[in-house]
């Protein structure tokens, strides 16, 4: 009972602190302390209640900017409800990890991993968004640090730094690397300004750089939480695509050897589909991956695939048209069941479930109506079951797939030919309304054309006659 509630004294009359001097600890204690002796004088007050509703109203127009930048450039996030949340989920537990360590000391405030929110962002979506979000976080905490502008201006340069150095993430060691850019930045920019408010160095807290270095190598935190959110959210990063695409995977080097043919038709069609979709901008390394795995249901029964038939020998001849057609039709169903058994994402797994829309298996189709003229066909036994491609990136795998296996069949592979293979196959599947569901404009489809035809033609070596 002897102990003392109170540490320290202000006189009456006594400046507490001067307009831009530096927020020491000290200092913010004594402020810390006038807050809370005036919230306490305020009590239940009306004027108590209008400062929270003016927080309140703040931090609302703060978010509803971001949904504003939401509808404006990514509706297909604001579409999204499981992306919204996920964002506002992050600038959540951000704001209350800070308000919680500002109530131990003020002094700890740079100790919070701020760069962890863009960091993961970025990984997930773009870099726009990384730094929007990241604004809009560092502002809702800026109502309630001491040295607002001091502490908005460093987190956002080295959020900006941080999502620079994430934007080709390839390898999960560049997170090492981000964590030194971070601590370099914090460092740099709180020195600066601690030059220019007091000319000097002898004013740095030394401290300080201990707390950056805290909070930089908190940054590798975002590496087991962004695979935590992979499995949550169903997400799926370029470091993951990365590792799905090596061919030497237990999946692929089972497809190279149960169905080669098949195995190098997903090669070329992945380099085609890659470049193509490079050209619009779209993620070319996403459709890289889907395209290798696309034809992974074609291992259950490989030889009853045209690629995979050897010494003319042909199973199908055993069987009737419908039949065949179900045996072909079910390599997408196979595929599908396979890919989950390995634990593919579901973004990987939906090239396989769209790589033929709902076409027909136009061959066996044919064969029936040759073979029963006068019998009506039940054409849901020769029709894949979809869905039709829903992105880009699925509507080129769509075109890269049918234009790759179809020139194969070409007798004469000059560029006449290519090029009318190219347009008749796309624009038929274009008639069929196979890519009515996909973000895909006539302007993406002619530079399509254009690049597929071009990897054809190199493939088959073919030299193209210039005007004189």
């Amino acid at each position: 009972n002897e102990i003392s509630l109170t540490y320290g004294m202000v006189q009456k009359g006594e400046r507490i602190i001067s307009k831009g001097e530096l927020v020491t600890a000290d200092k913010y204690q004594v402020i810390e302390s006038l807050k809370k002796e005036y919230e306490t004088q305020l009590g239940a007050s009306s004027k108590y209640y209008k400062i929270l509703i003016g927080q309140i109203l703040l931090i609302c127009i703060s978010i509803s900017v971001l949904l504003l930048f939401l509808l404006t450039y990514r509706n297909d996030v604001l579409a999204d409800n499981k992306k919204v949340f996920f964002i506002l989920m992050n600038i959540y537990f951000m704001v209350l990890i800070t308000s919680t360590v500002l109530k131990i000391d003020a002094i700890y405030l740079y100790i919070v991993p701020l760069c962890i929110i863009p960091v993961i962002i970025r990984v997930f979506f773009d870099t726009r968004l990384a730094l929007f979000v990241h604004l809009v976080t560092i502002i809702i905490i800026g109502f309630i640090v001491p040295n607002s502008f001091e502490f908005i201006f460093i987190q956002l340069i080295t959020g900006i730094i941080a999502i620079m150095s994430v934007v080709n993430l390839r390898k999960r060691s560049q997170f090492f690397h981000t964590t030194l850019l971070i601590f370099a930045t914090y460092s740099a920019t709180y020195t600066g300004i601690t030059l220019m408010q007091d000319g000097s160095l002898a004013d740095i807290n030394i401290n300080i750089y201990f707390l950056f270095a805290c909070s930089s190598l908190l940054i590798l935190f975002s590496y087991p939480l962004i695979f935590l959110y992979e499995k949550l959210f169903g997400f799926v990063t370029s470091v993951s695509l990365m590792e799905l695409s090596d061919i030497n995977s237990k999946l692929l080097r089972a497809l190279s050897t149960k169905a080669p043919a098949t195995f190098q038709h997903s090669l070329q069609v992945a380099n085609i589909a890659e470049e193509a979709v490079y050209g619009i901008n779209g993620n070319s390394l996403l459709v890289r991956v889907g395209a290798l795995y696309h034809d992974i249901g074609k291992m259950d029964m490989p030889n009853y695939f045209i690629e995979n038939q050897r010494n003319g020998i042909n199973p199908h001849e055993d069987y009737s048209s419908d039949e065949s057609a179900e045996i072909i039709i079910s390599h997408v169903i196979k595929g599908i069941e396979l890919a989950k058994k390995y634990n593919l994402p579901e973004q990987v797994i939906d090239f396989i479930r769209t790589h033929h829309g709902t076409r027909k298996t136009l061959y066996f189709y044919t064969q029936f109506i040759k073979n029963n003229p006068d019998e009506l066909v039940d054409e849901s036994k020769f029709t894949y079951h979809g869905p039709i491609p829903f992105s880009k990136e699925t509507a080129v795998l769509m075109m890269a797939d049918a234009v790759e296996a179809a020139s194969r069949t070409l007798k004469k592979t000059d560029e006449k030919s290519i090029n009318t293979l190219v347009e008749d196959i796309i624009d038929t599947q274009i008639a069929q309304q196979q890519f009515v569901n996909s973000d895909i404009t006539f302007r993406d489809i002619t530079i399509i054309k254009k690049i597929i035809k071009k990897k054809l033609l190199n493939m088959f070596h073919v030299r193209i006659d210039y005007p004189a």
